[in-house]
């Protein structure tokens, strides 16, 4: 007798009712470690192999946003790793944009081949632009890898117990000063509210939330250690996740025609299985080297891009 499966009407696909949250746990739990939470990956997935193409599952993919990661950022809260001024910088950039973003998806991007390649484009250049980091062998790099290598080692000895909170020495229209393990960071305001406010943008189109992606830039072009960025992004993903999410519900008449509004169920399930693998993840983070993280999270977003693009062109 066959497995019984699960039909989810607004989606418009049969699955087994376990599958969505097991591959949820999977990749949260790694993606979570690098500040994103999994939605990137879980588009794909959707797409490729549930057969899930509406404008719709963008939205479904916030709603497993909205479920799964406040039991990351409470990780990295309780380990004192929030940079809060840090935080709502990406949260104010990014709202804005990614209202833009569910519009310019429904009504510019309603094709799947259309999206895919607009993904693959994204998508290769962090991808690219993190490996170009990573190879990179200068002294400013190799200063970033010993701080990051100093804090790995000092939360390890901490074990699960908080682990040191984040200073914050300035912070006004201009500029955002702030310390960590005496190691001092500065970085400029606007430029990570337009940033943000870009990346936004890219995320509504995508279904990710503005803050999915915005880890590999701050880890990239300002130089942040992606054990402070981490708790920042997955925080400003959920809250543009809510956001978006109702954007979506309350365009969804407007385009009758069209699969707007999430699919609940299916954004559900895989939000219960993101949230165990996003908590599991952001409490492993600091057993594992931050290069490490960086190679895994450039790895996954190249394959996704390369696959995306294959398949635009029909292979």
């Amino acid at each position: 007798m066959g497995e019984r499966l699960m039909f989810f009407s607004t989606a418009g696909i049969e699955t087994a009712f376990w599958i969505p949250p097991v591959v949820a746990f999977a990749v949260s739990f790694f993606t979570s470690m690098g500040g994103v939470s999994g939605a990137f990956l879980l588009l794909p997935f959707q797409m490729s192999f549930l057969g899930y193409t509406h404008p719709s599952v963008s939205a479904t993919n916030q709603v497993f946003n909205i479920v799964a990661i406040p039991s990351g950022v409470y990780r990295y809260w309780r380990e004192g790793r929030m940079v809060w001024p840090l935080t709502w910088i990406v949260i104010v950039g990014t709202l804005p944009g990614v209202f833009i973003g569910a519009i310019v998806r429904v009504a510019y991007l309603p094709d799947p081949k259309h999206f895919k390649l607009f993904a693959a484009g994204v998508l290769l250049y962090i991808g690219i632009k993190m490996v170009r980091d990573l190879l990179k062998k200068t002294t400013g790099a190799s200063s970033q890898a010993n701080s990051e290598k100093r804090f790995q080692e000092m939360m390890k000895s901490c074990g699960s117990r908080t682990t040191g909170t984040a200073t914050i020495a300035h912070f006004n229209l201009k500029r955002l000063g702030f310390s960590f393990y005496d190691e001092s960071f500065e970085v400029s305001l606007w430029g990570i509210f337009i940033l943000s406010f870009i990346v936004g943008i890219v995320g509504g189109v995508y279904g990710i939330g503005g803050g999915s992606i915005i880890a590999p830039f701050f880890v990239t072009f300002f130089g942040l250690p992606v054990y402070i960025v981490a708790g920042a992004a997955l925080m400003g993903t959920f809250v543009t996740s809510v956001a978006g999410v109702v954007f979506y519900q309350a365009i969804a008449p407007f385009y009758p025609h069209l699969s707007v509004a999430p699919d609940w169920v299916l954004g559900i399930l895989f939000g219960v299985g993101g949230m165990a693998g996003m908590y599991l993840g952001a409490r492993c983070q600091k057993f594992v080297p931050a290069k490490a993280i960086k190679w895994m999270l450039s790895g996954i977003i190249i394959f996704t891009a390369a696959k995306y693009i294959l398949e635009f062109f029909g292979y």
